[in-house]
């Protein structure tokens, strides 16, 4: 009789065993595809320490170039690379890239967002009233006689990357993509964070974007948070383990 119901036992231990390796939501397998999407008055090159540390664990990475000509512009570069994917992904965006990820998160193909140092708007917000709200400590940005903003090359390096070398800072202000004004005045639409889980790094020392809206924006999507101390608005060149190290838990915990 001891015989049998240890017999009995072992063979239910064994169909549980079975069970829960073949239920899909404990097998789950963590997202690889991420795409990076950059800010106003840079492009995608800087995510390249970023992009390193991803690509050496293993993750199939992409780098929206979008144009910064107009919101509807650089929604439509980055979804065609979001459709470009084989499947699930972590969509990552630094600064005015909030905005944008916010607006693509929505696409089913998106497993999570990752904000970095980031803009994530709720519907009908814009980055120039919030920015009114939590003003920031830059007075660099001018505009073009065409409407098109870019930042003092004087400020930039003590404004968008006093903790990147001094060289790499100058040669980013005199490389700067200019970026059409109004896609700061674009009142967002539906925000993906409210369906989508989010991650988000807070730049503790950013004078580009207020780090106490940084922190408004992480608690209000339920973000899984971090703060960078010291760091700029350059946070994903500056500390780009850090950044990955948020992207991967991103990935590894997106999907259930």
């Amino acid at each position: 009789m001891r015989t049998t119901t240890k017999t009995f036992l072992f063979s239910a231990g064994l169909l549980l065993g079975a069970a829960v390796m073949s239920n899909p939501v404990a097998a789950a397998t963590p997202v690889k595809n991420i795409v990076l999407v950059h800010g106003a008055w840079v492009n995608g090159s800087g995510w390249k320490p970023v992009y390193d540390i991803l690509t050496k664990d293993g993750y199939h990475v992409s780098i929206a170039e979008h144009p910064l000509t107009s919101f509807n512009d650089d929604v439509t570069a980055v979804k065609r690379i979001v459709d470009m994917q084989d499947g699930p992904t972590i969509l990552v965006g630094h600064s005015y890239g909030g905005a944008i990820v916010t607006d693509v998160g929505n696409d089913p193909k998106v497993a999570g967002l990752v904000y970095i140092a980031a803009h994530a708007l709720d519907q009908g917000e814009t980055e120039v009233g919030n920015g009114k709200l939590y003003p920031n400590k830059t007075k660099a940005v001018k505009k073009t006689a065409d409407g098109f903003t870019y930042l003092d090359p004087a400020f930039y390096p003590a404004d968008f990357a006093a903790d990147l070398p001094k060289a790499q800072a100058e040669f980013e202000a005199q490389a700067q993509e200019l970026t059409a004004a109004e896609v700061f005045t674009v009142p967002a639409g539906q925000p993906a964070w409210k369906t989508k889980p989010s991650w988000y790094a807070v730049a503790t020392a950013d004078r580009i974007i207020n780090p106490d809206l940084e922190r408004m924006y992480a608690k209000r999507a339920h973000s899984h948070t971090i703060e960078v101390q010291g760091a700029s608005h350059s946070v994903y060149e500056s500390h780009p383990k850090e950044v990955a190290a948020l992207i991967e838990d991103a990935a590894r915990n997106a999907i259930p």
